[in-house]
């Protein structure tokens, strides 16, 4: 972990001096809100519910106080976020799958989660601002960074729940504590910002600004054929209400539709029926109404996705939960008509007209009158399916390409560490040891991958043991003092030695260019040992060629026909340098994402989600194309533009791509699932607006 700024850890350290101070204040007011709530209520049963609380903060209002400082603590260390929280789910993390797997008590507690977090935001957002911009330029940040504010109130109110939780307190009991105490709470933070704020200013910590400066490449490419700066899944969520509509859909109402407990009479009489097609057919207005919003997509695709929105409304009435069931014929259709849609940035693209022209097809199809609509659905994706079906040749000549190029590399790596634990080879120059790591692994390792096929007792089998078998012979001739002690031996293997090298070369079609540096610097060392040249005239051949052109033992390395077919991009021709102008450190402390990714990393887990979209910026073309497959072990990758190029990529290729800013995530999901997913987070923001006490 990258040490933090001294100005950064000093501010840190103040944030938790003040906390000693307000947290107590806070709990004196909740104590304070909860007898005013007590003395003025008038039911018997929430006066004494109320009473139970406030006598169980009096009693555990110091543990708290420690409970809640101690996890404010570890929020500012990153080891607390409000994804790692345990309990109520965050509404950055509350996906619409999981809803129909959440119990009753989840569903109240994601609930109350949004409740207090909106009464937080509304007191201290404005004090929250200036503090984000002098937290960020105080880690070296010269644009504000909201998300690297480890006090922001998503995560002070995690440290809260968190810290709630490890008292075992009675659900009654922690509910109306934070019924009463989320205004004070916010009130607390919009103060304690401010003050923080006034310290970092007395140390002369200037805010950082929100400008952003980019290269022209930059501009003109990724950020510009992306139309979007982030995946909607990645912004936040929205903290009111879609304009112009009340907050009718709960979380609790979308949570019993999912899971069909809608069947008795709701309170006015409506009949579970007709409250499950009132609620279904909201949920269907606010996917289309965000897939209508999501830029991503071409005007003209939102256009024709709006047209379906009568038919689908109408299947609503029969069919109420087809949106949540990834194998309806509907559901399927949008999927298919969203996904296919990302892969376009202009409508002037050559490819746009035909898909244009098929979904019209399946608009019109809709849109004529007719019985039997879901029989209709599965006619019409059907008939899409066929009118995009891609070419799937070209496709699986490159996926066997990569599989059987990432089988030798994975083998490779094993030659590679045999070849290394040798007690002879640490004593060998190092252009001859970069030389059988690399390149002649790659021999060694495609001879065996083909004597498994085709058995051990095989030609390959034979070449694979005679690849090496001259390992000693090359080793010693490649040591100058050695090999001048004994000049017959020398004279007598050169020829059988180079024959068998350029013969394993040849099998693996490794190009010539890339093993001349190799040949030469090796005749260069038999030329001296021949001469009795000392050590360091040796050393001077062998530097001179000590950066050939051929891959090390981390680098992944494709044959010619291999690359060819699957349009590879060598790792080692993508610069590192991103194409911004200004490059920031990463915002500290990290967040629990950050950690996550180098985690993945290490154990070599998938970067992208296979179906993902993705500005490429190849050269000064973007190049918008689709993960379409990724290797078993996640060490090679294919993707798919819509005219039908192939680019894969290595792992290493893609994070340095990803790292430089060559390459942008369009869409990791469908477009489909973050529009449920920002319907599910609405509702639980919607409930949190609703709801004014205690249930």
């Amino acid at each position: 972990m990258t040490a933090l700024s001294p100005i950064y850890q000093k501010s840190l350290n103040e944030a938790l001096v003040l906390a000693r101070d307000w947290i107590p204040a806070w709990l004196m007011q909740l104590y304070a809100a909860l007898e005013q709530r007590e003395a003025a209520t008038v039911s018997p049963l929430e006066k004494q519910l109320l009473g139970q609380s406030r006598r169980a903060l009096q009693q555990h209002r110091d543990m708290v106080a420690t409970r809640f400082l101690e996890a404010l603590g570890r929020a500012l260390s990153g080891e607390l976020t409000p994804q790692s929280l345990q309990g109520p789910r965050s509404l950055q993390a509350l996906s619409f799958d999981e809803l129909e797997l959440m119990d009753d008590r989840q569903v109240n507690d994601t609930v109350e989660l949004a409740r207090v977090q909106q009464l937080v935001r509304m007191s201290a957002d404005e004090a929250l601002v200036a503090l984000s911009a002098r937290l960020s330029a105080a880690q070296g940040l010269s644009v504000i960074r909201h998300e690297a504010n480890p006090l922001r109130p998503d995560v002070v109110v995690a440290a809260l729940m968190q810290a709630l939780r490890t008292m075992h307190l009675d659900e009654a009991v922690r509910t109306r504590w934070l019924h009463a105490g989320a205004v004070s709470l916010g009130e607390q933070l919009q103060a304690y910002y401010q003050e923080l704020s006034r310290r970092l200013d007395r140390w002369g910590i200037e805010p950082a600004s929100y400008a952003v400066v980019q290269s022209p490449a930059a501009k003109a490419g990724v950020a510009r054929a992306a139309g979007v700066s982030a995946s909607p899944r990645a912004e936040s969520v929205t903290t009111a209400a879609v304009p112009g509509q009340a907050p009718v859909l709960t979380l609790d109402h979308l949570h019993q539709l999912l899971v069909g407990n809608l069947e008795h009479p709701d309170a006015a009489g409506e009949t579970g029926n007709a409250m499950t097609r009132t609620l279904a057919a909201e949920v269907v207005s606010q996917l289309l109404r965000r897939i209508a919003d999501d830029h991503r997509l071409l005007p003209t695709v939102r256009e024709m996705i709006e047209r379906l929105k009568p038919a689908l409304l109408e299947l609503a009435r029969t069919d109420p939960r087809f949106f949540a069931d990834r194998q309806n014929p509907a559901r399927r259709l949008l999927d298919l008509i969203t996904a296919r849609g990302l892969a376009f940035t202009s409508d002037q693209d050559s490819t746009f007209a035909p898909f244009a022209l098929s979904v019209m097809a399946v608009v019109q199809g809709l849109e004529a009158p007719g019985t039997q609509l879901s029989q209709r659905f599965a006619q019409q994706l059907q008939q899409l399916e066929q009118a995009l079906a891609a070419d799937a040749g070209s496709r699986g000549r490159a996926v066997q390409s990569l599989v059987r190029a990432e089988q030798r590399n994975l083998m490779a790596k094993r030659v590679a560490h045999e070849i290394e634990g040798r007690n002879d080879f640490a004593r060998a120059p190092g252009v001859v040891r970069r030389f059988l790591q690399g390149p002649w692994a790659q021999v060694v390792a495609q001879a065996r991958l083909d004597a498994e096929i085709v058995g051990g007792a095989s030609p390959r089998g034979a070449a694979a043991q005679r690849y090496m078998d001259i390992l000693p012979d090359l080793l010693w001739s490649a040591q100058i003092v050695q090999a001048s002690r004994n000049r017959p031996r020398l004279i007598k293997l050169i020829p059988a030695l180079l024959k068998t090298l350029r013969e394993g070369l040849e099998s693996i079609d490794y190009p010539r260019a890339q093993s001349e540096g190799f040949f030469q610097a090796l005749m260069g060392l038999h030329e001296a040992a021949y001469k009795a040249v000392p050590t360091e005239a040796g050393d001077s051949i062998q530097s001179r060629h000590s950066h050939s052109g051929y891959p090390d033992e981390a680098s992944a390395w494709l044959q010619p026909a291999e690359a060819r077919d699957t349009g590879f991009i060598d790792d080692l021709t993508i610069e590192t340098q991103p194409d911004f102008l200004e490059t920031e450190p990463m915002p500290m402390p990290r967040d629990l994402a950050d950690v996550k990714a180098d985690q993945a990393r290490e154990q070599g887990q998938v970067p992208l989600s296979v179906g993902a979209w993705v500005d490429l910026l190849d050269g000064d073309r973007v190049v918008r194309c689709q993960l379409t497959w990724a290797s078993p072990h996640a060490t090679m990758f294919l993707f798919h533009a819509v005219d039908g190029r192939t680019i894969s990529l290595t792992r290493r290729g893609l994070d340095r791509l990803l790292a430089s800013s060559r390459l942008h995530v369009v869409a990791d999901h469908g477009v489909v699932d973050d529009a449920l997913d920002n319907v599910a987070r609405q509702a639980a923001i919607n409930s949190g607006q609703s709801r004014s006490g205690p249930h």
